[in-house]
């Protein structure tokens, strides 16, 4: 990003976006001054920002205790001395410094004041960036307010995470975004900390960044309604909640370990060590190469865009699991991915693909299935909002979060068909179906239910 600037100088905001989290963070640099904001777990690309501008991390903020990624705020205090802030209600056992409303950072020659935000958690708040003059040039949301969306209010209820209702928490996210938010100058940049596909929200815009004005206009959540409206239409058709969140968000109270260190401490397996039964295998291989022999009872969790969200909706965050992938490249790539959402400490062991690949999965007849759904039992694994359009008439709903704990309800007196939307979940939906019920064969319809058109709802 640019850039912005002020009357005797500029100040510059880069946001470093995550697509696979869809996640953005944020230095904002100041003279030789740094604020880091909702920084990722690996923190290299912000010292790399600060050694490039001959500039010191004084701060890093975090704007709540993230549900869906691991944070590096801990680590990069460690290693720069940067102060942490945090509001006060996040009662954060590590060290940092108290920040919420009217309190105030001095960044070189611009100052960023919190603003408490309550609504997606209890604890969110938002920063105001002030230039020289005092003037409002941007400010920074975190999860409460999203180009296009707000923060779903729904990841607390939990005991683990407060128990908080997500009524309650969607009134204070009214409250929020009516006296705080949309007071502001309509010139306000808006840096969020989500984009789209994000599972904090449900109908994140494309845009990366907005301004108040735009949102004001545009924002569903922020068009004239009353507190009750609001909080129906925000509860409504709110995506699925991943396994991993609560861990996350204790996790990010805690403050994480570094992250390098943890990525080597994931054991490395030797070809031929044999692995615990029991333990859940994730083949991270394409579908093609999965099928053609892999493990009796993996799992196909192939890498691709949505990895971590994927493995932290199917594997639980106490739950020991073995990672296996083609070539050592591979293999690192996914480890660092399963950090991100921190998961490296329960990794059995990482290995390279074994040479006794004993099982096979058996090949789709799409024409078959064309002409004769009814000789399958068809099983959709898409999300609920998805499956309100069904592809096949008379299908088996079970998302593909819920797979795991729910394949022994599909019936077993015909082949089973899985799909899903586009292939990926339906690799991982097939193998879990085909381990959970091995005497029976499991079908993955794959990238072929592209080619099927969905029936109108009736």
């Amino acid at each position: 990003m640019s850039p912005l600037p002020s009357s005797t100088g500029s100040v510059q905001i880069q946001q470093f976006y995550d697509k696979g989290l869809a996640h953005a963070s944020y230095a904002i640099r100041s003279g030789r001054q740094v604020a880091i904001i909702d920084p990722a777990r690996d923190p290299q690309q912000y010292y790399d920002f600060a050694d490039e501008h001959d500039a010191k991390i004084v701060a890093v903020i975090e704007t709540h205790p993230h549900a869906d990624f691991v944070s590096s705020h801990l680590e990069i205090a460690q290693e720069t001395g940067a102060v942490i802030y945090v509001s006060k209600l996040v009662k954060a056992s590590y060290p940092h410094q108290t920040f919420d409303d009217d309190q105030r950072i001095v960044l070189g020659t611009v100052e960023l004041h919190a603003l408490n935000t309550p609504g997606h958690s209890p604890d969110s708040i938002s920063i105001l960036l002030l230039d020289e003059l005092g003037q409002t040039r941007a400010v920074f949301t975190g999860d409460t307010l999203f180009v296009g969306d707000v923060g779903r209010p729904d990841l607390r209820e939990s005991d683990l995470v407060g128990g908080h209702s997500r009524e309650g928490l969607a009134a204070q996210l009214y409250q929020s975004t009516r006296q705080k938010l949309m007071t502001l100058p309509a010139t306000t940049k808006v840096y969020p900390a989500h984009g789209p596909g994000s599972l904090c929200g449900k109908t994140t815009s494309l845009d990366l960044d907005s301004t108040i004005g735009k949102e004001v206009k545009t924002n569903y959540a922020l068009q004239p309604m009353s507190e009750d409206e609001f909080i129906r239409v925000l509860l409504e058709d709110q995506p699925f909640m991943p396994k991993y969140f609560g861990h996350d968000v204790v996790l990010n109270k805690q403050g994480a370990l570094p992250f390098e260190d943890s990525v080597r401490a994931v054991p490395r397996l030797q070809p031929g060590t044999p692995l615990e039964l029991g333990v859940v295998i994730i083949d991270t291989r394409p579908a093609a190469e999965f099928r053609a022999g892999h493990l009796p009872g993996a799992i196909n969790l192939m890498d691709g865009g949505k990895f971590e969200t994927w493995l932290g909706s199917v594997v639980g965050p106490d739950e020991p699991f073995y990672l296996i992938a083609d070539s050592q490249i591979a293999l690192d790539i996914v480890i660092r991915k399963t950090a991100k959402i921190g998961y490296e400490g329960t990794i059995k062991g990482a290995l390279l693909t074994p040479r006794e690949l004993t099982a096979m999965s058996p090949a789709v007849d799409v024409d078959q299935v064309r002409q004769q759904p009814h000789d399958f039992t068809i099983v959709d694994i898409r999300n609920r909002t998805e499956a309100q359009q069904p592809v096949f008439e008379g299908a088996l709903l079970i998302p593909l979060p819920e797979l795991r704990e729910r394949a022994h309800e599909i019936p077993t007196d015909k082949p089973i068909l899985i799909h899903c939307a586009g292939g990926y979940r339906s690799a991982a939906g097939s193998s879990i179906v085909q381990a959970a019920l091995p005497e029976v064969s499991v079908l993955d319809l794959g990238e072929a239910i592209t080619s099927f058109q969905p029936q109108p709802v009736h």
